[in-house]
């Protein structure tokens, strides 16, 4: 095995050279399975591993779990090349490698407090199996300290060893975007890596410099790292909510917020100015920037405020969708709603179709991943096709800007609804006039609806 803690640029400046080291990515979600997809693109042998075994069956089916058909084209690709395996053998994957990136995630508890114990055993497995000379990455957003006082100290715990000599650590952050991720996003970000002793963040350096073609930005402040990612996400809350507020004024007054965004110095297509039920994006981000900060008694009152507006706009989508199932001079309690790209569960889109069932409307779901699931525990199960979800419906809800919704036949969606029929666009998938002209009554979130 290599001792990748010395490794050069020299040891890493081929496809041939990069493919005698293997990447262990310990996680197998969306992000664990971009960060394995961009290894892979250029040359590493890659294991993806990850407990669950329900996702490792659904990984192994080519299902990503992401609406981007890109990565499950490439995961085929991968997979079928011998160059990427997937595993629920978490040790026998850490031995295999040389380089682990660890991208278990810090979660959020339903008191709203992080909760990183899925982490620690994620690094408690990775002490235990880990060899001299190995170099371990944690690739996932953290709170102020996590890498020294939980990350560092459970590694050396369990294995013994000493950061620095033993082992190579460092903490990498860049892919972590909190947007939707699209094709040329992959290795197309700069990378923030951050290590406490020179060695480290030297091999650390060498190795993300193979698969980012927007170079890094290095420090030895990992605090300051930590922190760095935080403030991206953060910001970005704030301009949702500044969005979504805005978006509610343009519905109040009759006028198009799209159309008044086209007239300022704002990217109407950037994911920051469209106003969106979905804060899943940003809110893990925000939330452990807002308790690291109350740890140090510092109160940061213009996040925490853009969190409440922001966590608020499900109750408003509800609203809307009320109003327009009134318009269509039907009762909302006996009302059929399909709900499109409903995949997430504890989020504020799981948070919307509960609410919807609470006030008495029968829910269809369709699953963006196309997959039949349980996810979503306690809501129906989603439908199989969206033609299915559709059929027999009052309206529908369309959550997120897809490839698959915007290239969708509104005639033949018409066709199998019951009439009249609404369109609810929460997300801007389609044009006013388009949605219309094909006998739907159309509203989304910073257009309200016709004839309010």
């Amino acid at each position: 095995m290599s001792n990748v803690f010395h490794v050069t640029l020299q040891d890493l400046d081929s496809v041939e050279k990069r493919g005698k080291y293997t990447v262990c990515i310990l996680g197998c979600e969306q992000y664990g399975l971009f960060c394995a997809s961009v290894f892979a693109g250029v040359g590493f042998r890659v294991i993806c591993a990850d407990p669950d075994q329900s996702l490792i069956r659904k990984v192994k089916k080519r299902k990503s779990g992401s609406s981007q058909g890109y990565l499950e084209v490439k995961l085929k690709d991968y997979i079928n090349s011998g160059i990427l395996a997937v595993t629920s053998d978490l040790k026998n994957a850490i031995i295999q490698s040389d380089i682990i990136i660890v991208t278990t995630p810090v979660r959020i508890d339903e008191n709203g407090n992080s909760d990183s114990s899925n982490l620690e055993n994620s690094l408690k497995q990775v002490g235990e199996a880990m060899r001299r000379g190995i170099f371990v990455f944690y690739a996932n957003v953290t709170s102020l300290g996590l890498m020294e006082n939980l990350v560092r100290e459970t590694l050396e715990r369990t294995s013994g060893f000493k950061t620095g000599q033993d082992f190579g650590l460092a903490y990498v952050i860049g892919f972590t975007k909190g947007q939707k991720w699209q094709a040329e996003d992959i290795g197309n970000e700069q990378v923030i890596v951050a290590a406490n002793e020179k060695s480290s963040l030297d091999a650390a350096g060498t190795i993300f410099s193979t698969v980012t073609r927007k170079g890094m930005k290095t420090t030895m402040n990992l605090r300051a790292a930590e922190l760095a990612a935080l403030f991206s996400f953060a910001r970005r809350d704030v301009t949702r909510g500044l969005t979504n507020e805005l978006s509610a004024l343009c519905e109040k007054t009759n006028v198009d917020y799209y159309e008044t965004l086209k007239l300022v110095d704002f990217d109407v297509e950037k994911a920051d100015f469209v106003p969106s039920i979905d804060d899943q994006e940003n809110k893990l981000g925000t939330q452990v920037l807002l308790e690291s900060a109350d740890n140090f008694g510092v109160k940061l009152r213009l996040p925490e405020l853009a969190r409440h507006i922001n966590e608020n706009m499900a109750k408003h989508a509800v609203d809307l969708a009320q109003g327009t199932i009134r318009r269509l001079g039907k009762t909302f309690r006996r009302s059929r709603i399909a709900v499109l790209g409903a995949s997430n569960p504890g989020t504020s889109v799981e948070t919307f179709v509960r609410m919807l069932e609470t006030k008495g409307a029968r829910i269809n779901l369709y699953d963006s991943s196309g997959e039949k699931s349980n996810e979503l525990d306690g809501l129906p199960i989603p439908k199989r096709s969206i033609m299915e979800a559709v059929e027999n419906s009052d309206c529908i809800v369309f959550l997120s800007k897809e490839d698959q919704f915007s290239r969708l036949n509104l005639k033949s969606l018409r066709s199998v609804m019951k009439s009249p029929a609404a369109i609810l666009d929460f997300s801007g998938v389609f044009e006013p006039e388009k949605v219309e002209n094909e006998g739907f009554l159309y509203c989304s979130l910073g257009r309200g609806c016709d004839n309010q």
